[in-house]
């Protein structure tokens, strides 16, 4: 008898978890029973995460949204080929279609049991592809980061979606410029009409203009009746990139379409009227590129309507274990694997680093050491790309050679018993800026390169904190 009924568990069992469908029965009182191992997999969980604990207590719902499995349960609702979308322990979202029952006998319900299919890969593609109408997909939710310098030019970047005022984003390459310019334009009235692109370094004076502008038939060998980006945005978002790649001619030429609204195709000798809003990228400071006639002073100042700074990674340091997380959610997503962290070497590793390529680089020590990963669910040092490994023990020997004589560097006391942390380290930074600025006769520029920062993230520093320049 023992045999057998260890044969027909042996066989329950087998069927449960060969089936291509998630199982989870609870019992009477909402615990789980059965919990198969498709299911596990579909919620991204352990087996012992969900078995014998309240269903309530480990799944979370959104508001005004019943566990299907809870209706079954309570009210005898049988559900089937319902779509149920909800989160883990670990607060990952879940979209799964469903058939619930409830388990009776004599009329009694005696648990509850739910068959479900995972469709969360195709409603998160649903999702972009609905959000990459209009040619973009970024929105605020999109930019990863809880630290104060991205938060204060996120709400920047939301009053400007109010208005169709130009806009300057300024920051370095890898900074995510492009993000946060899908961004206005996802959450401003314009989401619905045109977002084009161009990045003005990428082709040469005569097309860039060309495009740009269109052609009127005629006006050169071969030059056909075609719009230009500012006509093909119209009513929309025109997006240039590396705005100060574009020679002073064609800087001019720009300036007069923006002070016009109005554009004048080449070889034509009639202005057509245009309802676009600008947005601006540059990778260098503004002040710089005029001082060495990169850019045209009117029209900086004409872009620069709503001018953003992005801050480079060195400077948001602690959004990098946020990002880390997220780059390794989406490699996991495409490539199928179930890497879960970082070993404390190379998150330690990261949070030293100087980040030349910002965020973009970031992602790509993540892709690349995934790529690298194996069985392991975990990124090690031995994973990182070799190229990265010897930046990164670089970077640990010239630390331990400059620890002595930074150890005696006389740095300023604003140390304060009584507050917090954070306030000790706001205070600590407050005084830090004040002496080198009086030791450079506030000398904007030169601060900034003694304090390793730019122009743009200093007067941010200093308008935070409100130090005035003198």
């Amino acid at each position: 008898m023992t045999d057998t009924l260890s044969t027909l568990k042996h066989i329950y069992e087998t069927i449960l978890n060969k089936v291509d469908a998630g199982i989870h029965a609870v019992d009477e009182t909402g615990k789980t029973i059965i919990y198969n191992e498709k299911m596990t997999k579909m919620e991204l969980m352990d087996e012992q995460d969900v078995l014998h604990k309240n269903l309530l207590d480990v799944f979370m719902f959104k508001e005004n949204q019943q566990s299907t499995l809870v209706q079954a349960l309570q009210k005898g609702k049988e559900t089937v080929n319902v779509k149920q979308t909800y989160f883990n322990n670990q607060g990952q979202e879940i979209t799964t279609i469903n058939n619930t029952f409830p388990i009776l006998k004599d009329g009694v319900i005696q648990g509850a049991v739910e068959i479900a299919q995972d469709v969360t890969k195709l409603e998160r593609l649903i999702r972009q592809n609905i959000r990459q109408k209009g040619n973009t997909r970024f929105t605020f939710d999109s930019i990863i980061g809880s630290s104060q310098a991205v938060h204060d030019v996120i709400e920047d970047a939301k009053r400007a979606t109010r208005t169709p005022s130009y806009v300057l984003i300024i920051g370095e390459t890898g900074t995510g410029k492009e993000l946060f310019a899908q961004s206005i334009h996802n959450g401003s009235s314009r989401s619905s009409a045109p977002f084009i692109s161009q990045n003005c370094a990428a082709l040469p004076d005569n097309l860039i203009e060309s495009l740009l502008f269109g052609t009127k038939r005629g006006a050169f060998t071969g030059a056909m009746d075609n719009p230009g980006l500012f006509e093909q945005a119209q009513g929309g978002t025109l997006l240039l990139d590396e705005i100060n790649s574009l020679n002073p001619n064609l800087q001019a030429k720009l300036l007069r379409v923006l002070q016009e609204k109005t554009v004048r195709r080449i070889g034509d000798t009639v202005d057509k009227p245009v309802n676009v809003r600008v947005i601006a990228n540059m990778n260098e400071d503004p002040i710089d590129a005029i001082a060495e006639n990169r850019l045209r002073k009117d029209l900086y100042y004409r872009l620069g309507v709503v001018t953003l700074f992005i801050p480079p990674l060195r400077e948001r340091k602690e959004d990098i274990i946020e990002l880390t997380k997220f780059f390794i959610k989406k490699y996991n997503d495409l490539f199928q694997m179930n890497v879960k962290t970082v070993d404390h070497q190379v998150m330690s590793s990261f949070l030293s680093y100087d980040w030349p390529g910002n965020v973009r680089e970031l992602e790509h020590i993540i892709e690349g050491a995934m790529n690298l990963v194996m069985d392991e669910d975990v990124i090690h040092y031995s994973h990182l790309p070799f190229q990265y490994r010897t930046k990164f023990q670089l970077k640990q020997h010239e630390h331990f050679e400059n620890k002595a004589s930074s150890d005696a560097t006389s740095y300023p006391s604003a140390f304060h018993p009584s507050l917090p942390l954070k306030e000790q380290l706001l205070a600590f930074e407050a005084e830090c800026i004040k002496q080198t600025l009086e030791q450079h006769r506030h000398n904007i520029s030169k601060s900034a390169k003694i304090l390793g920062l730019t122009r743009q993230s200093l007067q941010y520093r200093m308008k935070r904190l409100n130090i005035r320049s003198k």
